[in-house]
């Protein structure tokens, strides 16, 4: 079982948050990708854009922090953070 953990905080606050779940075949980076894409759709968001620094925190901490640079239209929170909770 593959899940993601994909949260919204603003001023230290947890505004939305959702786990996406995955039972694919799948490689990793597709997981990741599918719940992203869905955790975006849920909370009504654009796709953020993969920067070098959210590349490298995600290979060593298997979680990342997308900030306003990340997004193209502007966001009412500080920062999307993703983290994979459960992973097979």
């Amino acid at each position: 079982m593959f899940r993601l953990w994909a949260k919204q905080v603003k001023d230290n606050h947890l505004l939305k948050n959702t786990t996406v779940c995955d039972d694919s075949k799948d490689t990793r980076t597709h997981k990741v990708f599918r719940a992203l894409d869905q955790a975006c759709h849920e909370f009504e968001l654009g796709r953020p854009i993969w920067l070098d620094v959210n590349v490298k925190d995600f290979q060593r901490f298997s979680k990342t922090r997308f900030y306003q640079d990340s997004f193209v239209e502007q966001i009412d929170f500080d920062f999307l953070e993703i983290h994979i909770i459960e992973e097979d």
